[in-house]
């Protein structure tokens, strides 16, 4: 199970950075600054520390615009 948890924290982690948008070359994504696309997601918890906070969204913001 700690397996499980620890290669799921790293996914989240991959995906989520300006290296992961690097790859794909996403120049505008990955990090949050002006003139950046940004979609960002806020949790209460600490997704790697407890992984079910994913399922406790406070906020999202979706091209630029409060979603939720």
């Amino acid at each position: 199970m700690f397996t499980g948890i620890v290669e799921a924290i790293g996914r989240i982690r991959s995906v989520h950075d300006a290296a992961g948008a690097r790859v794909f070359h996403l120049d505008d994504r990955g990090r949050i600054a002006p003139g950046l696309l940004a979609d960002l997601a806020a949790f209460d918890g600490d997704p790697t520390k407890d992984i079910r906070s994913l399922r406790r969204v406070r906020f999202v913001m979706k091209d630029g615009k409060r979603a939720r």
